[in-house]
């Protein structure tokens, strides 16, 4: 190969590397961020579903499901993942 065959690659690898800084690398700490709110749900916290739904977390279940109230004696099943939002999170419990 000669230098003008790596001078034409150049601009493409600019532009992957601009995309990754602009694109990727955000949307992968975005997601670790969201897995870390999930990961931290417990009972009490006040929720917002990604369907829209706002309720309070009864019980965290295994298999990734959590069991929030979204009235009184109203009880749904809910995927962790989709939990967009803690709007109020409780104290933990000192032993």
């Amino acid at each position: 190969m000669d230098g003008n065959a790596i001078a034409q690659f150049v601009p493409l690898i600019l532009i992957f590397g601009i995309m990754y800084f602009l694109l990727i690398r955000p949307q992968q700490k975005k997601v670790k961020e969201h897995q870390k709110m999930v990961s931290a749900l417990r009972r009490g916290d006040q929720i917002v579903t990604q369907g829209g739904l706002i309720g309070k977390v009864v019980k965290v279940k295994e298999g990734g499901e959590v069991e929030v109230e979204i009235a009184e004696g109203v009880k749904v099943r809910v995927i962790q993942s989709t939990v967009a939002q803690v709007l109020s999170k409780t104290e933990p419990a000192e032993s």
